[in-house]
Parts: structure tokens; C-alpha cells; sequence
């Protein structure tokens, strides 16, 4: 593991995964146009296609939650994008970058109120805690992919 990797991701890095529907709308590019300006620097980034496993093992939390069936359906349905971030205040900012999770309640000028479908289909994911931030990233990243 990278030698700093754990403190860095505790103070200014998040997770994020660009959703299938945010991939299937072509919108890869603008999404990450929009990272980029908000103040990110992308340190480790891949166009994957999570497996039944691996989906069920990342939302995991949501095991009990009626929609977990349909969250790992969706999240295996094609390819996403996923990166880490970095910034000072990356989790609380990113949040704030990407808005609700329902896009008719979301902020303008937020990635999902620009590219989200629906609630289910929300184009993008972001850690909730640094905790979380540094857990997801590991889940996708070796440390030889993050720099």
C-alpha cells in the first residue's frame, strides 16, 4: 500500500463511480470536466464493468434495504467509471458537487441535477466519510494505480 495512502485518503481524498447510466449517456467526459474545474486532481481512475461479486461486496451496507437487489442489477448493467479524488475537503465538497440523489431535488450546476435520470439512475457515487473514501478506494485500487 502506498506508504502515505491512509492519511492522505483521511483528510482530502473520496471515491467516486461514474454509473452506468452516466456512461450509457455518453457523459464521461463532461462529468469529469466538471470534477476537474470544481478543483480535483484525478489520482487513480479506471473504465471497469463490476462483477455480481464485487457489487454485492461494495454495497454490502445495504444488504437489508429493499432496493439492494436492484442497486447490484443496475450497477452490473455496463461499464463505470471509477477515481479517486483529491482536494482539501474532498468528501464534504464532492457531496456538495454532485447534489441529491434525486435529481429533481438537486442543485443546479450539480452532476447529478445535469446528468442524472431518476433517483436509481443518479449518475454518480461519492463517499459519505473519509472512512468510506479510503475503504471504496482500496476496493478498486491497488497502490500501484494510485498516485
Amino acid at each position: 500500500m502506498h506508504p502515505n495512502f491512509k492519511e492522505h485518503m483521511a483528510t482530502n481524498r473520496t471515491f467516486t463511480m461514474l454509473k452506468p447510466d452516466a456512461i450509457e449517456g455518453g457523459n464521461i467526459g463532461n462529468i469529469l470536466q466538471m470534477i476537474t474545474d470544481a478543483g480535483f486532481t484525478i489520482k487513480a481512475m479506471k473504465y471497469t464493468r463490476l462483477s455480481e461479486d464485487q457489487a454485492k461486496k461494495f454495497y454490502e451496507v445495504h444488504a437489508e434495504r429493499p432496493f439492494y437487489g436492484e442497486l447490484v442489477e443496475y450497477m452490473t448493467s455496463g461499464p463505470i467509471v471509477a477515481a479517486i479524488l483529491e482536494k482539501e475537503n474532498a468528501v464534504a465538497d464532492f457531496r456538495a458537487l454532485i447534489g441529491s440523489t434525486d435529481p429533481a431535488d438537486a442543485a443546479e450546476g450539480t452532476i447529478r441535477k445535469a446528468y442524472a435520470e431518476s433517483k436509481a439512475k443518479n449518475a454518480v457515487h461519492g463517499s459519505d466519510s473519509d472512512e468510506n473514501a479510503a475503504i471504496e478506494g482500496v476496493f478498486h485500487f491497488s497502490a500501484a494505480e494510485i498516485f
